[in-house]
């Protein structure tokens, strides 16, 4: 079993370039502190960022995952600017069977 969070990010309007640019100095981030970019896509109209990030095979791995990346010197620093792009968000936790 694999423990996940599917990810729907609305990114506001003509910033979806800048917030690619940004989520891909995130990745190396996120792997650092356990937590694994599966996938990601855009959607058609380009307004909507949608993903999927894992963090092994136990609920209690998200708490601990997150306090690493959201308490790293990095997302501390440009966390305002990351945010900034997203006007809305969705976060589903999901299971693999």
């Amino acid at each position: 079993m694999t423990i996940a969070h599917l990810r729907t990010y609305t990114i506001n309007k003509g910033m979806m370039d800048s917030w690619l640019s940004s989520f891909d100095k995130l990745i190396p981030l996120m792997s650092e502190h356990g937590i694994t970019v599966e996938s990601a896509w855009v959607n058609a109209e380009g307004t909507q960022f949608i993903w999927i990030r894992s963090y092994g095979d136990a609920v209690e791995n998200i708490e601990k995952a997150e306090a690493g990346f959201y308490g790293s010197e990095y997302w501390v620093a440009n966390v305002d600017d990351i945010r900034s792009h997203i006007a809305h968000r969705e976060i589903v936790q999901i299971e693999s069977i």
